[in-house]
């Protein structure tokens, strides 16, 4: 098939929709399909379109649904779907009528939908390879280390697991590793005065997916 995914991500960023549209694509590539990923869909010849974000994508989602009504059409529903827009947004609900399939990441998105909505919706768990480190429970370590990874923006409260931290004994061993992108400097602003007020917090801005991985791998939380 011709496989067009849509998604408002931009090109080389490590947002997390550009994220899950190159996994999906390789995926998809390796069962024999041909797949292309762009920003909106204008008209390109394919045989299913996958579109990330209910709202964002919802011009796109529109248009393929009236020039091809028969083809098939997937929604995924993404975080800022489900922890906002869909709150406030009818271009969102009409996206998720239009789709032929809904794809949600966790199973609590059900909760969200409507019963009629619901049967057309299947949840896909991600996962990535194991990583392998060394001596991940090693005796000696003096920290409980709890990993945080998202970008910093107001919409993922990123600062909440420092914040909580403050709160701790000083006996605490917990030490927190934020991965993510500030995206905007007004959140790097914060996160580094963060860093000076709160020994237990570390921002290391915007990683790698395999070092990022390797930090996740090797935290207690």
């Amino acid at each position: 098939m011709n496989i067009s995914i849509i998604t408002p991500a931009p090109p080389r960023t490590r947002h997390g929709n550009r994220v899950t549209a190159l996994r999906w694509a390789r995926i998809l590539k390796s069962l024999g399909h041909r797949v292309v990923i762009a920003g909106r869909y204008e008209g390109q010849p394919c045989d299913l379109l996958v579109a990330l974000h209910a709202r964002r994508s919802h011009p796109s989602i529109r248009r393929f649904h009236r020039e091809h009504p028969d083809r098939p059409l997937v929604v995924a529903l993404t975080g800022t779907d489900l922890y906002r827009d869909l709150k406030t947004s009818g271009q969102a609900w009409q996206s998720l009528e239009l789709a032929t399939r809904i794809v949600a990441l966790q199973p609590k998105a059900l909760d969200e939908l409507p019963p009629h909505l619901r049967h057309k919706t299947r949840v896909i768990y991600q996962s990535v390879p194991p990583v392998s480190i060394r001596n991940p429970q090693s005796a000696i370590r003096n920290h409980f280390k709890v990993c945080v990874v998202g970008h910093l923006r107001a919409v993922k409260d990123p600062f909440r697991a420092a914040m909580a931290s403050r709160l701790l004994p000083v006996s605490s061993r917990i030490r927190i590793m934020h991965v993510g992108r500030a995206m905007t400097e007004a959140m790097a602003r914060r996160a580094e005065r963060e860093m000076e007020i709160n020994p237990r917090y570390q921002w290391l801005g915007e990683l790698p997916q395999a070092r990022a991985r390797r930090i996740l791998a090797g935290s207690d939380l």
